[in-house]
């Protein structure tokens, strides 16, 4: 009984931990007319979402430079339409505070909810 519980146990942890540091930043790249790009990252932050598209497109262009052409940044969050993107990121400031101070998980970000869509070509 022992035994299967600590299996369990170790393939519960494993999983978990798995889970936990799998990136998700899944981004396709678009070929456009004229040797142009588009790729969209998502991310928890404005920077991730940037970084995840940028990154997409380096791997893109290899050796190449990456020329930006054009980049859109939106937020899609639980909040979107209900305050300004200022208040948003106080609001969810003070729920992370919140959450450190009592020990529960009251973070209200998502890894989607920043969208940047890049617009580049390779030279």
């Amino acid at each position: 009984m022992q035994k299967i519980l600590m299996i369990s146990s170790t393939l519960s942890f494993l999983f978990l931990s798995a889970c936990a540091t799998t990136p998700n930043n899944h981004t396709t790249v678009i070929q456009k007319a004229n040797h142009q790009y588009e790729v969209t990252g998502i991310g928890k932050t404005e920077i991730i979402a940037k970084n995840n598209a940028i990154n997409a497109a380096n791997k893109t262009c290899k050796t190449s430079t990456t020329i930006v052409l054009d980049e859109k940044t939106t937020y899609n969050g639980i909040l979107q339409g209900v305050v300004d993107p200022n208040t948003g990121k106080l609001i969810q400031a003070a729920s992370n505070i919140f959450g450190k101070i009592s020990g529960t998980q009251t973070d209200i970000a998502t890894d989607e909810d920043y969208q940047t869509t890049l617009h580049f070509q390779c030279k």
